[in-house]
């Protein structure tokens, strides 16, 4: 029995450590689309926002289980959760970078592309991102096991 309520605080660790990469992954897609992130998915109801945030969700999902699976080690549940914040973080910052090199090469102002729904349905290059998003995951995801 107690292995299992060790193993219930260990999977609320790494689900905290999670939450706090989601979070990170949140902030940094707000500051590269125009205006604030919240307010344009909740009360704008913009789908093509909702796209990219839901696809980077995802993605940075996957990162993070690929980087708790990879951080079973025997140097402890401390190094894991260290490993695992960092492999997200990682993932993240890749995912990031990604959006912003897609910004450059493409014509306008990506964010403000992305944004622009129309007829009530995203712009295709909403879910080109969304594809770069997942690709990018699944990339840093491979890399870390």
């Amino acid at each position: 029995m107690t292995e299992i309520f060790e193993s219930t605080g260990q999977s609320l660790l790494y689900g905290v450590v999670g939450l706090v990469v989601m979070a990170v992954g949140f902030i940094a897609l707000d500051l590269v689309t125009p205006g604030k992130l919240y307010h344009v998915v909740w009360t704008d109801r913009n789908r093509g926002a909702a796209v990219l945030l839901g696809s980077q969700s995802v993605a940075v999902g996957l990162v993070i289980m690929k980087a708790i699976e990879a951080s079973e080690s025997e140097q402890g549940l401390g190094y894991g959760l260290i490993s695992t914040l960092l492999y997200g973080l990682a993932g993240v910052l890749v995912m990031t970078v990604v959006g912003i090199v897609i910004g450059v090469v493409t014509p306008g102002q990506m964010g403000a592309v992305v944004l622009d729904d129309q007829d009530d349905r995203p712009h295709p290059a909403a879910w080109v991102q969304a594809g770069m998003y997942l690709g990018t995951g699944f990339m840093v995801g491979a890399a870390i096991s």
